[in-house]
């Protein structure tokens, strides 16, 4: 009898010398398992009972629930004051202040091709154009087939398309957004395509296997080579300002016919030469066409009935050009101190 309850005694000392040393919820809640769990010292104790007299297994009962009930007591105490010493840390955590001088806020700046992209938009559909987007992944027949590029052409080849399989391509061009316009039937139109598009070309200062490009397409009775030029006499004035002058060169593309490429005046010497336009005082900026007729009649068009043109200028071009940069390499590699800029 006695050394049960000496040994109760023992356990509740232990217990709440043990609280006392506790900081944290999860070591409290370590020492309740450990006195009064099912594998806990009280529980281990009560199956000395079966060798306690009947007559004093009362008493000892009773004295195991005041135990019990001291431990339990002194556990919510402890319970209680973490729980205040927690919210204490909280709200030191929490609190501001108001003497300080406030953070100055980092604001994004918008990226090059995002700024020639929006300008370029902005101006065609001043003209009453529509913007129009397609998939980036492409049929081949979409892709090439419908815009008069045949099986043979040297685009077609591996070294130039990234395929997925023999029918399905990355796009080379916006042109297929082009086609499947023209495939509705819906007269007229009057469309740009932006997007990006994907070509197997090593990187350099020039060239990317990713990049964008910003494709034309105008298509209603009566247009003429006279109302392709103006348009893109125009686009150039807008863009590069109002003295720019354009020439336009004889080139060949297979869905044009007749094609051409279009030179601007330098805007940097007015068309005297120098470093800028490499002192021929002219800049090639796209190319540009009238539709062909085999194009129009694959995409389900009357070519005897309808005109159209077509054109497509490079977007990274436009922004290298406008803001004068002098390697492509700088608009894919994310260095804040030439984003700043812009």
């Amino acid at each position: 009898m006695s050394d049960i309850r000496e040994r109760l005694e023992m356990i509740r000392r232990q217990a709440v010398r043990q609280m006392e040393e506790v900081h944290t919820a999860e070591s409290l809640n370590e020492i309740r398992v450990a006195v009064l769990g099912k594998k806990g010292e009280l529980k281990d104790l009560m199956k000395g009972l079966k060798d306690v007299s009947a007559e004093d297994r009362p008493r000892i009962g009773q004295m195991v629930n005041e135990t019990r009930n001291i431990i339990e007591s002194r556990l919510e105490e402890v319970k209680t004051r973490l729980e205040r010493e927690k919210m204490a840390r909280d709200l030191e955590n929490e609190k501001i202040d108001v003497t300080l001088p406030a953070r100055k806020a980092v604001i994004g700046h918008r990226h090059p091709n995002q700024i020639a992209l929006e300008e370029v938009e902005r101006i065609f559909v001043g003209m009453g154009y529509e913007v129009v987007e397609g998939p980036e992944v492409e049929y081949d027949e979409y892709n090439f087939t419908k815009l008069n590029i045949p099986a043979n052409h040297p685009a077609k080849d591996e070294q130039d398309t990234f395929y997925i399989n023999k029918d399905i391509v990355l796009r080379t061009q916006t042109s297929p957004v082009q086609a499947r316009v023209m495939e509705t039937g819906k007269m007229p139109i009057r469309m740009i395509a932006p997007g990006r598009v994907f070509r197997s070309d090593e990187v350099d200062a020039t060239h990317s296997p990713s990049f964008h490009q910003i494709e034309g397409l105008v298509v209603d009775k009566n247009i003429t080579l006279a109302d392709l030029k103006g348009t893109l006499q125009e686009f150039a004035r807008e863009i590069f300002g109002p003295d720019t002058r354009t020439k336009f060169r004889p080139h060949h593309f297979p869905f044009t016919e007749p094609s051409a490429e279009m030179d601007v005046s330098c805007f940097k010497c007015g068309g005297k030469g120098c470093r800028f336009c490499k002192g021929e005082g002219w800049i090639e900026i796209l190319g540009c066409g009238m539709v062909h007729p085999h194009v129009f009649e694959m995409c389900g068009i009357d070519p005897n009935e309808y005109t159209g043109f077509a054109f497509g200028v490079g977007l990274e071009r436009i922004a290298l050009l406008k803001y004068e940069i002098d390697d492509m390499r700088l608009l894919y590699e994310n260095d804040i101190r030439f984003l700043k800029q812009f």
